[in-house]
């Protein structure tokens, strides 16, 4: 396999680049006893998790996250 380098990657558009990004986070494991964390990382999402617990209705979708992306940056 061939690593493109940095520069190139930066060449693709920002809707190439967005997509690259997803499918680089879609390539993660989802065993989180597999990901790289540190103990500090696993505390901040951890907190996150049950902010969004004890109040759900703070949550964006993913649907509006994405649509104010491209708005900003285009797609």
């Amino acid at each position: 396999m061939i690593m493109p380098r940095f520069s190139e990657l930066l060449q693709l558009s920002p809707a190439e680049r967005i997509q690259l990004a997803q499918d680089l986070w879609d390539s993660l494991p989802e065993d989180p006893d597999l990901l790289p964390l540190d103990e500090a990382q696993v505390q901040e999402l951890n907190r996150r998790l049950q902010a969004h617990r004890d109040d759900p209705s703070t949550a964006v979708p993913w649907e509006v996250v994405r649509a104010q992306l491209r708005e900003r940056f285009g797609a």
